[in-house]
């Protein structure tokens, strides 16, 4: 790793130089750096927007799940069988399924020999529960915070290992020039420092000269206002589709219900012990108990919201007769009727006493093994799980659940898609690796925990490609200069046209900018679309995007300012390619699916009860077919291309790659394995 400084574009710019930069410090970019090292190649450089900022340092739920393969008890599983479970999630890559189940093991024993303390019986089994979409005991936790742990584990071994960590850096672009197979080749990042004024003696801009990017980067949280993705994750997939790197099942994002101050998921215990469902007017007042509207019988009330606990996200599968019913019924209190949505865990829903012989037998067991058949929501709640109640007296904002009410929203949690990766973790662009939710490894479903494990794995997969195929040197002065200038131009003429526009008296748009995107997306594109909701999103952020040059307005003097010039182009790039591909899908022939309900006025509405044929008084949107697995063997991908306006999207349907049918004969494999590792 060398630093130096080139005349790039008229401009004296400070140049980082390393064989492979990690973009992100989640538990996948820490766990790529630490790979890459423990593999012999410790020419790196990490850079983050934020340190510690990001979803894997500050997102959890009552009892975080981590994925991985059967690791004790007396049930058989293999690794063959782990991959047809992530397989039949629909729409994924059957490699990149069974690299997930083969290298679990290792991935998880890795954090393990790190300190992450996942529980283990006085033999050294690694315990395990049964997650959604699981058909074993393959799931663990270490708590509310699993991934938090992780990070914490491995970026002390980052440390350690003496990396070079860059903090507030925000991504530009990604330098890229022409493959020598064709396509196109990663040559470097440029990043705004965000710690450095405008107008002072050194440059605010940063150039990584490169051979491989590992994209560590998050998925997209910036799009939508109603998220639990914590404050400080934007994502920044907007400067690789820029890049040429393509996307793949953009459409599928995971929603569940979650506390919007202080954001956190409300799954688990918050919903087992059965609160009550209320909603107000937007000053507070006019509380209505609401679920009562749609589900007036008061046993299949509390069970439903009981089922929420481990049927946590939305699942339009679930949405006609079982506990999604309940995701949409916040829904339609929140964006439809714009009203507010509150957890109150000081009353019983509808009664005053809490009825046990109402429950359902499968929500009855549970809650009488937990001895809890008693007492209000808080009661229960501090008697199954205290660190669930304790969590949100130590947040901030602080809440007490014995006092207050917790507003809740149904809100975006988890992107399945993301930027296309091979079995190496690889995108159509050399040397560019997206590895944790900013690549798009899952299919339309996934165990709970997986996405913790996908990052692991591709973490490691990304750093057993570099290290074994892609030790080459970066560009020297003159080719990397070349491939820089116009990228380095082009950020240098938005910043002075937003900034000149400012200095003349626009006033800064930066943030009403960032705001609108989000809000808009979150009304035309979340868990509920249509096909003219998602065309009239598109219209609205082609038309910001084609003439955001000419629009954005930002003050000079500020930092957050000049930062924000450069996020939001990066949302409203995602934006746009997220929305083309909704679009597209819909055009396909796609119905609902997943976490999202496609409305189709030929389709039905959630039933009365189960087996019914009455339907709901429920609002037209509503309205949805199932997909049926109509396009499971099938993977969207898309490609954008700017063009001077906003910009071009093509998209192409593949069949999805089967799982491999490999060689399992081992001196055959240990032949292979003395040649080339099996790395090709």
């Amino acid at each position: 790793m060398t630093d130096t400084t080139l005349r790039i574009a008229g401009h004296d710019v400070p140049v980082v130089t390393a064989n492979t930069v990690v973009v992100g410090t989640g538990s996948a970019g820490y766990c790529a750096a630490a790979r890459l090292v423990q593999l012999g190649q410790d020419d790196v450089v990490m850079v983050a927007d934020k340190v510690n900022a990001g979803a894997s340092r500050n997102a959890g739920s009552d009892k975080q799940t981590y994925y991985k393969l059967t690791l004790s008890g007396a049930e058989g599983d293999s690794v063959r069988e782990m991959a047809q479970t992530l397989f039949a999630g629909g729409a994924m890559d059957g490699d990149n399924a069974l690299a997930e189940a083969a290298l679990s093991a290792r991935a998880f024993l890795h954090l393990v020999d790190l300190g992450v303390p996942f529980p283990q019986n006085r033999f050294g089994e690694f315990v395990g529960y049964k997650t959604d979409h699981d058909p074993r005991q393959r799931a663990t936790s270490v708590g509310p915070y699993t991934s938090r742990t992780m990070v914490e584990r491995l970026e002390a071994r980052v440390r350690r290992d003496g990396t070079r960590v860059l903090d507030e850096c925000r991504v530009v672009d990604v330098v890229t020039v022409p493959a020598a197979g064709g396509g196109r080749a990663v040559a470097g990042l440029l990043v705004l420092r965000t710690d450095v004024p405008h107008d002072g003696a050194a440059s605010p801009w940063l150039l990584l000269r490169c051979t491989n990017l590992v994209y560590a980067t998050g998925g997209p949280a910036g799009m939508y206002a109603t998220r639990v993705f914590p404050n400080g994750q934007w994502g920044a997939s907007g400067a690789a589709y820029r890049a040429g790197v393509h996307g793949k099942n953009l459409t599928e994002w995971q929603f569940g219900l979650a506390s919007t101050r202080p954001r956190w998921n409300v799954s688990g215990t918050y919903m087992q012990v059965i609160p009550r469902f209320v909603s107000t007017d937007a000053d507070g007042g006019d509380e209505r108990e609401f679920l009562t509207e749609a589900i007036p019988d008061y046993g299949r009330l509390l069970s439903l919201v009981f089922l929420k606990g481990y049927q946590w996200p939305f699942d339009v599968r679930k949405a006609r007769d079982g506990s999604s019913l309940v995701d949409l019924l916040v829904y339609r209190e929140t964006v439809l009727r714009g009203r507010r949505v509150f957890l109150d865990f000081r009353r019983n829903p509808v009664r005053d006493e809490l009825d046990p012989s109402a429950l359902s037998p499968e929500a009855f067991e549970y809650l009488d093994k937990a001895g809890v058949l008693f007492g209000t929501p808080v009661e229960r709640l501090r008697h199954m799980n205290e660190p669930a109640y304790q969590f949100y007296r130590d947040k901030n904002p602080y809440v007490d659940l014995e006092k207050q009410l917790l507003e809740v929203d149904v809100c975006a949690q988890h992107n399945n898609g993301g930027l296309v990766v091979d079995a190496w973790w690889q995108s159509n662009v050399a040397g560019f690796f997206p590895v944790g939710e900013a690549g798009g490894a899952h299919g339309v479903y996934r165990p709970g925990g997986a996405a913790l494990n996908s990052g692991q794995v591709g973490a490691t997969r990304a750093a057993q490609y570099v290290a074994a195929r892609r030790t080459q040197d970066p560009l020297d002065d003159a080719a990397f200069a070349g491939a820089a200038a116009p990228v380095l131009a082009g950020a240098l003429a938005l910043t002075s046209a937003a900034t000149g526009r400012a200095a003349t008296g626009t006033p800064d748009n930066t943030g009403e900018l960032l705001r609108a995107v989000q809000a808009l997306m979150s009304a035309k594109a979340g868990p509920v679309r249509s096909a003219s909701s998602i065309h009239e999103a598109l219209d609205q952020v082609r038309e910001w995007l084609a003439a955001y040059p000419d629009l954005v307005s930002a003050d000079g003097g500020s930092r957050r300012s000049v930062n924000r010039t450069f996020l939001v182009r990066d949302i409203l790039t995602s934006a746009y390619v997220y929305l083309s591909a909704m679009a597209d899908y819909v055009a396909h022939g796609g119905r609902s699916r997943g976490s999202v309900l496609c409305t189709d006025p030929a389709g039905g509405l959630p039933l009365a009860w189960p087996r019914a044929e009455a339907e709901l008084d429920l609002p037209e949107e509503f309205r949805f077919s199932l997909d049926g697995g109509a396009l499971d063997d099938v993977v969207q991908e898309v490609a954008f291309a700017p063009d001077g306006g906003a910009g071009t999207v093509e998209f192409t349907w593949r069949p999805r790659r089967p799982v491999p049918e490999v060689d399992g004969f081992f001196e055959n494999v240990w032949r292979d394995y003395r040649e080339h590792g099996n790395v090709l």
